[in-house]
């Protein structure tokens, strides 16, 4: 294609110098707030919150909550230095202020803060700290011509302290970027030379992860022109990245690299396959500065293809789907576009960068990092624009450029130029000189050997391709084969199990069928259970009303005696007699609550002794009421007796209230009779029948004493199986304690 060797020149892979790469540290922020709360070391936990800092300072994207965190630990690890007293950590502060600043594009505070860091670790000598501050210095300005000088000496100090300090792979890394520096100046001898001692310091620190070391020595070996050399260490790029499992946006650089060199060696579609690859790596990233130079490699392709307006087309639409305010790449594009509209001779569009480039780079492209393409573009146009004076200069300053640098073919095509300038002129002598220097320099770069070498490490990297796809193909294989026999032994699986659930559902079934028949015999067993249930519901129900009916008949006959008894008063005259009758009466009475209490109530076997109490005692206050004034005053618990052991009781209590109104109270006097029923521990009820009365005569024998009364009382509490006291002190006390009935606790 005749425009092939101009393009070659002129474009060329873009690639990011400006600004160091930021490496995520691997920390759990999680794990690290855990420890520094769990710490109680000072100093340990001065170590964590850096570690915590730079963990917020280096994560992916840019986002000021997380420069904000940073700040944060970073002044909580400068408050515990100051309480430490540590050295170290103190200058680790001052060094991870400075860098969250540069972060934020604090440049002139940043750059303050770390010279400030620099003097303090160097008084100090602290040999490894003043390198890293050394390294982050370089970064400090962008990559201008004017300013690579600077940056190099601080790279050199930075290897020269990491040296020092043995710090090996700080070393190596600081290597390799001082080599992208002396690309950017063109000096790709330089850069080989150190890329070299860069790669063995790596390798004596056994660290394998080297792709982008072998991608720099790729480049530097295109700007010498020798395209075997950028492609095996292209070659060696991806397959480095490939064994380290390298999947972040460095390897979308480094198939930009192996597109390039492609290209450069006319190979247009295996250079339009890797670019393709790293715009998807680059887009799978989410990175908008490797977005817009795979994009803009593509374009590059279709242009060298004829397909000018289609690589147009995509450089200016990717400008606008991901905007990048990097100034450097926008003039790149802008070269890209200049070139392009000069091959179509479209100069008028085609000035419109030119004054772009000029005001950016020079006239002679002096401010440009890859000052050879675009000084080519401006000796192109000034070519077709017929300005050749300024064409001649340009000339003759690319082809010293060239001669420098080794790269015979960018000069074979500055001859073939100035041979159409001099032929155009009518220079014809020196345009036959230039001519054949054109044909020497071309031939040196396409010469039978170089091609076969060429083709030869293709067919090499080619052959470790198929090496691979074979030894992965054998390995799908033995997959294949593992599956078949994990199929088969499934299969056996399978059926071991059929027959397993097959012999269960039997078991299940004859199972089901031995319950179902239990099911009917228990059925048929239940009918029989609940008849039976019925008739004894109807017997215990007969049984309930005729002891409800004996009560109630037990209490009217009492009732009966009781009227009897009343009618028998009427003839009597004796008052011993009399008061006799009256206390049977009420013994009679006290009796027949009970029964009332049973018929009238659901359960038929216990008496509520709360309310059989109040119930009599009412009854006996009835009785004397209007005849002295006595207090009657109740203590009694939700006790709860059955009818064998609450009579007794109610029998005592008439007996001793009795008493203490008749006896204890003489002449008009007020009194108070306590009534107290309470359960005590062990399960023993105690029973307290108290009055406040005159007690009885000191001189009367209380234990020996025949009254019908108290012996009435002591045989009662017998039947209780109970234990009977008095106390004759301020008044008389009458105690009875017994035993819980089975009844009783069965209620309760």
């Amino acid at each position: 294609m005749k425009n092939w060797f101009e393009l070659t020149i002129i474009f060329c892979a873009f690639t990011f110098f400006s600004a160091p790469v930021k490496a995520q540290t691997k920390e759990n922020p999680v794990m690290l707030l855990r420890r520094i709360s769990l710490s109680g070391n000072s100093k340990e936990k001065t170590n964590l919150y850096l570690r915590l800092g730079e963990y917020y300072l280096t994560k992916a994207g840019e986002y000021k909550k997380d420069l904000d965190s940073a700040e944060l630990c970073n002044k909580e690890a400068g408050k515990l230095s100051i309480i430490t007293g540590d050295q170290l950590s103190k200058g680790k502060v001052m060094f991870l202020d400075a860098r969250i600043d540069k972060e934020r594009a604090r440049w002139e505070v940043a750059t303050a803060k770390m010279k400030k860091s620099l003097d303090y670790f160097l008084s100090h000598q602290m040999d490894e700290q003043a390198g890293d501050v050394y390294s982050e210095l370089s970064y400090m300005s962008n990559n201008d011509p004017e300013n690579l000088t600077g940056k190099i000496k601080l790279k050199e100090k930075a290897i020269y302290y990491f040296d020092k300090s043995r710090k090996i792979l700080k070393k190596a890394n600081v290597l390799k970027d001082l080599a992208e520096i002396y690309s950017i100046k063109e000096d790709p001898e330089k850069a080989i030379a150190i890329l070299k001692q860069s790669l063995a310091t790596f390798h004596s620190a056994k660290y394998e992860k080297v792709q982008m070391v072998y991608k720099l020595l790729s480049l530097a070996e295109v700007q010498k022109g020798d395209y075997k050399e950028a492609l095996r260490y292209a070659h060696l790029a991806e397959k480095t990245a490939e064994k380290v499992n390298d999947h972040s946006v460095d390897i979308s650089s480094i198939y930009n690299q192996v597109g390039l060199v492609y290209y450069y060696l006319k190979q247009e579609s295996k250079a339009m396959q890797y670019y393709e690859k790293a715009l998807v790596v680059a887009k799978k990233n989410k990175d908008t500065p490797f977005i817009r130079t795979a994009a803009a490699n593509i374009a590059v392709a279709l242009i060298e293809q004829e397909k000018y307006h289609e690589g147009i087309d995509i450089i200016k639409q990717y400008q606008k789907l991901y905007p990048h305010e990097n100034e450097e790449f926008e003039m790149y594009e802008n070269n890209v576009l200049f070139h392009t509209y000069t091959i179509m001779k479209e100069l008028e569009n085609a000035e419109v960068y030119y004054k772009k480039l000029v005001n950016h780079y020079g006239e002679y492209a002096e401010k440009a990092n890859e000052r050879t393409s675009v000084l080519y573009g401006f000796m192109m146009y000034r070519f077709h624009k017929k300005k050749y004076k300024t064409f001649y200069k340009s000339a003759i300053l690319f082809d010293s450029l060239t001669s420098k640098t080794g790269n015979d073919l960018m000069r074979s095509q500055n001859h073939l130029l100035w041979f159409k300038a001099d032929s155009t002129l009518g220079k014809y002598r020196d345009a036959i000189m230039h001519y054949q220097l054109y044909k020497r320099y071309s031939d040196s770069v396409f010469n039978g050997e170089k091609s076969r070498q060429i083709n030869s490490l293709q067919i090499q990297f080619e052959t470790e391709q198929k090496d691979k796809d074979i030894q992965l193909l054998k390995h799908k294989g033995k997959l294949q084969e593992n599956t078949i026999s994990i199929d088969r032994a499934m299969r056996y699986i399978f059926a071991g199990i059929l027959v397993v659930f097959v012999l269960f559902a039997i078991l299940l079934y004859n199972r089901a069928r031995l319950k179902n028949n239990a099911n009917k015999k228990l059925k048929i067993k239940s009918r029989q259970i609940d008849e039976q249930n019925k008739q004894l519901k109807k017997l215990l129900a007969e049984k309930e009303w005729l002891l409800k009916e004996i009560h109630h008949r037990v209490k009217n006959n009492l009732q009966i005696v009781i009227s009897l008894l009343n009618t028998q008063l009427v003839y009597l005259q004796n008052e011993d007699a009399l008061a006799a009758i009256r206390n049977s009466q009420q013994r009679i009475h006290t009796i027949s609550l009970i029964h009332q209490k049973l018929y009238q109530s659901e359960n038929l076997s216990v008496i509520d002794m709360p309310w059989y109490i109040n119930a009599f005692v009412s009854y006996i206050e009835e009785c004397y009421s209007l005849d002295k004034n006595i207090q009657f005053v109740l203590d009694l618990e939700p006790i709860f007796l059955d009818a064998a052991q609450a009579v007794p009781i109610g029998l005592i209590i008439n007996e001793a209230v009795n008493n203490a109104v008749k006896y204890a109270f003489p002449g008009q006097r007020n009194g108070e009779v306590r009534v107290q029923f309470k359960q005590t521990e062990n399960n023993k009820y105690k029973l307290v029948i108290a009055d406040n009365g005159v007690g009885i005569p000191e001189d009367m024998e209380i234990d020996t004493s025949g009254s019908l009364g108290m012996n009435l009382m002591r045989g009662l509490t017998n039947q209780l199986d109970g234990t009977f006291f008095i106390e004759n002190k301020k008044g008389l006390m009458i105690i009875v304690i017994f035993s819980q009935s089975s009844i009783d606790k069965n209620h309760q």
